[in-house]
């Protein structure tokens, strides 16, 4: 193998979202930067199989949705007819805009250099990238996660698609079997079904969305099943059969599920594995690469973000870790990951988020606290826009949040005001201080704190402060 000349500064494996932030800083810096790639694009699944993808198809699926409503209350004459392959183009459009920002000459024009092929440690401080050894001093793995795809008998031989598949496909199913009742299955189930596919979701656990609210689970299930999903849980699949295009999901004593396409949409598997890194001495299991606060693997020279070693799989976490790679690789500013405030999504519609701790999570922590809840129904934004369902859900210890849930228009936005203010560890009147924008759906967050706070006015001891403040201060 031919030996790259001089030891590289920072050698950064994976090209997606939090190695490109990586690769990019350091370069700026004037550091000696390799940033390799094992496709022939930069962006990684985030830009090509995952969030572009899928969130401007349930965009188009909303405008759907929207013109369906439309014609059903009279607002239309006629429904207009659906061109799903149309869609794809659409989707296609919005990953090569993006694309642009991830051209490879834009990185080279940092003075990093670009490279597209496989790595794999040869040593902790080689890596080989096809006839190629690069040596460098210091390594961030940024290699990211596949679909994970159940052990089913007959799945294999049936045929399936994943999120790195299924937008590629310009025809719509007829009828479209999602297994896995997480983020990814909901989404996708929700805009098939708006399209026009007869869809089933089949999540073995009891609910969909496990790590997330109860309450949240169950209104998002209602809501989806309005759509016309049907939905199935607590159902494990024995097998799958399949005649000519027609494949038949065998469910153990919950029937059977007909379709001519399925979807596996069962979670994410770290890319661990093929990397070379039991020569490098980096240890590595089932959840990924194991690494301390720093993001260090058992390297201290090697550290790893995003989803290749957790514990979030979120693009927006790959790039919150990319900055405390680069404050200890780069800066050599000691810095750790506080994993508190991480805002989760799902895209569903209505969107559904939630920050820091659900109940169970504060039960199983001994934490005492009062739930504030308010219903989307009493926000006059959302009667203007006839979008009345969901609820906020929000977690008061000591005056302070400890975690929230929401559902409903826009949730994905809304959390975000109580995502700060967990940061800062402002007190919830505080909330109810800021003045909020009328009418907005951003007034959930400040009604739902308010409207906890009434029942103090009517106690005795107010009451009797307010008679005696009144008669003694002229």
């Amino acid at each position: 193998m031919k030996q790259t000349a001089g030891k590289q500064d920072l050698v950064v494996i994976g090209g997606g979202p939090g190695g490109l932030v990586v690769a990019s800083v350091a370069a700026q810096t004037g550091l000696r930067v390799t940033l390799v790639e094992k496709s022939q694009r930069l962006g990684g699944d985030c830009l090509h199989t995952g969030c572009i993808p899928s969130k401007t198809l349930i965009h188009a699926a909303r405008t759907v949705n929207a013109a369906r409503t439309g014609f059903r209350e009279g607002l239309l004459d006629a429904m207009p007819g659906i061109d799903f392959s149309a869609a794809i183009d659409t989707v296609n459009r919005a990953i090569e805009t993006i694309q642009a920002h991830d051209d490879p000459e834009r990185f080279r024009g940092y003075g990093c250099d670009v490279r597209f092929g496989k790595a794999k440690f040869t040593t902790s401080q080689t890596v080989s990238v096809d006839e190629e050894v690069i040596t460098g001093r210091r390594f961030v793995i940024a290699t990211g996660s596949w679909p994970a795809v159940p052990p089913i008998p007959g799945l294999e031989e049936a045929g399936f698609e994943t999120s790195d598949t299924i937008f590629s496909r310009r025809d719509l199913p007829r009828q479209l079997a999602v297994i896995g009742g997480g983020p990814v299955g909901v989404e996708l189930a929700q805009a098939f079904a708006r399209f026009g596919s007869r869809v089933t979701l089949v999540e073995m656990g009891e609910r969909l969305l496990a790590g997330e609210d109860p309450d949240v689970s169950a209104e998002l299930r209602t809501l989806l099943e309005q759509d016309g999903i049907r939905i199935i849980t607590g159902a494990r699949i024995t097998m799958v059969h399949r005649a000519g295009e027609s494949r038949q999901l065998m469910l153990e004593d919950k029937g059977t599920v007909e379709c001519d396409r399925i979807l596996v949409a069962a979670g994410r598997r770290p890319a661990a594995h093929g990397l070379g890194l039991e020569s490098a001495g980096v240890e590595f299991g089932a959840a990924g690469i194991s690494v301390d606060a720093r993001l260090r693997t058992t390297q201290k020279h090697i550290f790893a973000i995003g989803d290749v070693c957790g514990p979030y799989r979120l693009t927006h976490m790959a790039e919150y870790q990319a900055g405390i790679a680069l404050a200890n690789s780069v800066f050599r500013v000691p810095r750790k990951a506080d994993y508190r405030v991480v805002p989760r999504v799902v895209y569903s519609d209505p969107e559904t988020a939630a920050v820091g701790l659900t109940q169970a999570a504060a039960d199983r922590q001994g934490i005492t606290y009062d739930i504030v809840r308010f219903p989307m129904s009493r926000v006059d934004r959302a009667i203007t826009d006839d979008a009345r369902a969901g609820f906020v859900k929000i977690l008061v210890s000591k005056g302070r949040i400890c975690g929230a849930s929401l559902i409903g228009p826009h949730a994905g936005e809304l959390i975000h005001e109580l995502a700060l203010a967990m940061r800062v560890n402002a007190k919830v009147r505080e909330i109810t201080e800021l003045v909020h924008a009328y009418p907005t759906y951003a007034q959930i967050n400040r009604r739902a704190i308010i409207n906890s706070q009434a029942p103090l006015l009517q106690t005795r001891r107010v009451r009797l402060l307010v008679w005696l403040l009144q008669r003694l201060i002229p």
